[in-house]
C-alpha cells in the first residue's frame, strides 16, 4: 500500500480501540498491508493521533474507548496534549502546566505526565527522557518541573531546599474562613489504608507546615493561598481537613461538596534558582476559572 495514499484514505478518520493493543500492531491492522517501516515513519513525522493527541511511541499502548486517526500533514510539526502545557524549556529541565486527572508518573501503562513529555522528546527528535523532580496528586492542577536527565534531577533533590523558593497553591474549601492567615504544623503518616493523618506529636511521621491566607471568602466556600514550608505526601489535603475545611471535591479527606466534579487544589506559583545557570525563574498561572465562580 502506497503511504501517500493511506494518509489521503484515512485522514481525519478516527478509528475506535475496542482491546488492548500496541499502536504499531494496531495500524498495521487497520491499514492492510502496510509496512512497520511506513508505519513507523507516519509516527516520527506526527501523523498519528490518540485521543487528539500526537503519539510517535510504536509500543504506545492502547485501551478500549481510545480513538486513534491519521492527522493532516498541516498538525504534524505542532504538538498538542490535553494533559499538559509546556511554560518553560531549555537543554535542561522543563516545567509544564499540568490538569487534573492525570498522574504525575506511573511504574504502569497509566497515562502519565512524564509519558506525555517523553512523547513530546520524541517528536521533537530530542534525544533525552522526562525524569520526576516533584509530584502533584492526580487531582491537582499546577506547575511541574521535570529534569532532561537523571544528573539534573539528583542536584534537585540533593539541594532542594536551597533550590526551591517559592511554592504556593490556590484551594478552595468548604466553609468560611475564620481566620485571616495562620499555619499548621503536624506529622504526617499513612494508615493501613494508605490515608494520610495527621498527629501533634513525633510519632514516627514527617514533619509538615503549611502557611495560609485568605483571599475571599463566602459563607459556602473560601479562596485560600497556600504556602508549603515541607512538601509531604497530601500536605495541604491533610491540614485543611484538620481546620476544618476541607477542599471542595476532595472526598478523601471530608468535603462533602463537589460542584465543579473535581478537587478544588491548583499549584499557582514555582520559584527556584536554576541548578545548571544559577538563574531566578519564577513562574504564575491564573487562578481556574471554576474556582472563582464558586466565590
Amino acid at each position: 500500500m502506497n503511504i501517500s495514499n493511506t494518509r489521503q484514505e484515512h485522514k481525519g478518520v478516527r478509528f475506535m480501540v475496542k482491546e488492548n493493543c500496541e499502536l504499531m500492531i494496531f495500524l498495521m491492522t487497520k491499514m492492510s498491508g502496510i509496512s512497520r517501516t511506513k508505519v513507523k515513519n507516519m509516527l516520527s513525522n506526527g501523523l498519528v493521533w490518540v485521543d487528539d493527541e500526537v503519539v510517535s511511541q510504536y509500543n504506545f499502548m492502547l485501551q478500549p474507548g481510545m480513538q486513534v486517526r491519521i492527522g493532516k500533514k498541516e498538525e504534524k510539526r505542532k504538538f498538542t496534549s490535553k494533559w499538559m502545557r509546556i511554560v518553560f524549556e531549555d537543554k535542561y529541565i522543563v516545567v509544564v502546566e499540568k490538569r487534573e486527572g492525570i498522574v504525575t508518573n506511573s511504574p504502569t501503562d497509566e497515562v502519565s505526565i512524564q509519558r506525555v513529555l517523553n512523547n513530546y522528546f520524541e517528536f521533537t527528535r530530542q534525544r533525552c527522557r522526562a525524569h520526576t523532580v516533584h509530584r502533584l496528586d492526580k487531582h491537582t492542577s499546577g506547575l511541574l518541573i521535570f529534569a532532561k536527565d537523571k544528573k539534573i534531577s539528583f542536584m534537585f533533590e540533593k539541594n532542594w531546599k536551597d533550590i526551591i523558593s517559592d511554592r504556593r497553591y490556590v484551594a478552595v474549601v468548604e466553609g468560611f474562613m475564620e481566620k485571616e492567615y495562620g499555619t499548621v504544623e503536624s506529622y504526617l503518616k499513612d494508615n493501613r489504608m494508605f490515608v494520610s493523618y495527621s498527629s501533634d506529636t513525633d510519632d514516627g511521621g514527617k514533619h509538615a507546615i503549611t502557611h495560609y491566607k485568605t483571599l475571599k471568602r463566602k459563607p459556602d466556600f473560601s479562596l485560600v493561598e497556600l504556602r508549603l514550608e515541607t512538601g509531604r505526601k497530601n500536605q495541604i489535603r491533610v491540614h485543611m481537613h484538620d481546620l476544618k475545611h476541607p477542599i471542595v471535591g476532595d472526598e478523601k479527606y471530608g468535603s462533602t461538596s463537589d460542584p465543579i466534579k473535581r478537587v478544588a487544589l491548583h499549584a499557582y506559583k514555582l520559584s527556584f534558582t536554576h541548578p545548571m545557570t544559577n538563574e531566578e525563574l519564577s513562574f504564575e498561572t491564573p487562578i481556574p476559572t471554576n474556582f472563582m465562580q464558586l466565590l
